[in-house]
């Protein structure tokens, strides 16, 4: 039986056949050439879908290679692909079927003779050094390969050897991998050690209930929804869904290089699922904490300070450095949530609590477990997580807090006394406007969102409007 390796190499003068059967059901796609969008350091090949005899329904055949990706121009690439592809196609049509035995059709029904071996005239021109030759994996034949003619030291397309596709296929850990790669210089190291983690434990529970799924194009919907099923009863639906955007984002990095037909995670519904929300303090909780603090625990006090006096969120406030405050001009610069890098003013209340920074190195992190300006050599997730227990153990345990309250908390709570404040002497409007500088939300619309959400403007009272007659 030959292969198709060989077939592609010889010039073959046949009628073609239809590409269509009797029922006018398309038989094979056209052969397609996969660039890798130009890259080079991608694999590149020909690839066509066929319809199965058995099943009636068309199957991506195994993907062409050659020696394509040896050659290190896309030119020599494209011109080797477009060979392959030329050539496939004519003898798809000519009745070429990788489900049957292909010998006799393009013998005419003659037999080979085994002691004489046959002459075949060089169909393309293309010719490539030895050592930029690289097995073709195609299907395998125990039929001996023709020769071909050639010029010393070159090699036609016809002496390459096959290989096995599915040896070639990328494992479930080896796809999710090329995506983590693919995604390091895109987001933030925080997001790329998520996509790490999630992936890790998507994988895991693919192993346990379908043993039998190796590679990525294996996964269904049904095993997606199954896995975001389990998620959800161990976790909240937030969680739930966040699992669902990180995985569907790496999974589409997959779909876009073709190492997958479709992005099945991006096909799961997204469920409802409630914000997550910070309670106010009122006047007199606040004003017991900052009076325990400042005796107890004056570099957590300072910690908070910069959340309520600045209006910074905790993971802000774990970016700064000693050289981040300029105390000349009385302003620092932090990476913010919504942008690289932002300038805020240093109220007066935190720079009389500020030591002598003059003395500090200027990479050192500005606020550390035991002091202002000493070196920590630990991740921003990190730092943040300790300070969190900190408050925990400090604050919360001591004044029995709830849930609804946390470190966030002093950030809506000053945010909501400014904004107060402001509105004695201004118009809603005007009051918003000097907020907005303050806060350094970018747009009229989210600081008005934000202070919905925390309910930081309630009416007077309206009794007099309601009041029915009589009372």
């Amino acid at each position: 039986m030959l292969t198709l390796t060989e077939f592609l190499t010889f010039e073959h003068e046949k009628e073609p056949f239809l590409e269509h059967n009797l029922a006018n059901k398309k038989q094979f796609s056209a052969p397609k050439i996969y660039t890798g969008n130009g890259n080079l350091k991608r694999r590149w090949y020909v690839y066509f879908s066929f319809r199965n005899p058995s099943t009636g329904k068309m199957e991506r055949q195994k993907n062409i290679y050659g020696i394509a990706n040896k050659l290190q121009t896309k030119t020599d690439r494209l011109n080797v692909l477009t060979f392959y592809k030329k050539t496939l196609h004519r003898l798809l049509r000519e009745g070429y079927n990788p489900y049957e035995d292909n010998l006799s059709r393009f013998l005419g029904g003659k037999q080979p003779s085994v002691p004489e071996e046959p002459k075949v005239e060089v169909v393309s021109a293309i010719t490539y050094p030895k050592e930029n030759i690289k097995p073709l994996p195609f299907l395998k034949s125990n039929t001996d390969t023709q020769t071909i003619s050639q010029p010393t030291n070159q090699v036609s397309v016809n002496e390459i050897k096959t290989d096995e596709t599915e040896a070639e296929k990328m494992t479930l850990r080896e796809g999710f991998d090329f995506a983590l790669k693919m995604k390091e210089k895109i987001v933030k190291p925080r997001t790329l050690q998520d996509y790490r983690n999630r992936s890790k434990n998507f994988i895991k529970w693919l192993n346990e209930e379908y043993p039998e799924v190796k590679h990525p194009d294996q996964i269904t919907r049904k095993m997606a929804m199954g896995y975001l099923n389990q998620h959800l009863v161990k976790n909240t639906p937030r969680s739930r869904n966040n699992s669902r955007v990180d995985l569907s984002s790496m999974m589409q990095v997959l779909e876009d290089n073709e190492i997958i037909p479709a992005n099945v995670m991006r096909k799961t519904p997204v469920l409802k699922a409630k914000p997550e929300r910070h309670k106010r303090y009122d006047s007199q909780t606040l004003e017991a904490i900052f009076s325990y603090l400042e005796k107890n625990d004056p570099i957590l006090l300072l910690y908070i300070k910069f959340i309520a006096y600045n209006y910074m969120r905790p993971i802000e406030v774990n970016r700064l450095r000693v050289k981040d405050l300029n105390l000349e001009t009385k302003t620092l610069t932090f990476q913010a949530k919504n942008s690289n890098f932002k300038t805020k003013i240093i109220p007066e209340l935190i720079l009389e609590s500020l030591p002598d920074l003059t003395k500090l190195s200027g990479d050192n992190v500005l606020i550390t477990p035991k002091g202002v300006g000493l070196p920590w050599d630990a991740a921003i997730d990190n730092r943040r997580d300790y300070f969190s227990k900190r408050f925990k153990r400090v604050v919360k345990d001591k004044f029995k807090l709830g849930t609804d309250f946390g470190l966030y908390s002093f950030r809506h709570t000053f945010i909501t006394k400014l904004y107060r404040k402001l509105l004695e002497n201004s118009s809603p409007f005007e009051a918003k406007s000097v907020l907005m500088t303050i806060t350094g939300h970018t747009s009229m619309q989210a600081l008005e969102k934000y202070l919905r959400d925390i309910d930081a403007f309630l009416p007077s009272d309206y009794s007099d409007l309601i009041r029915m007659d009589g009372e």
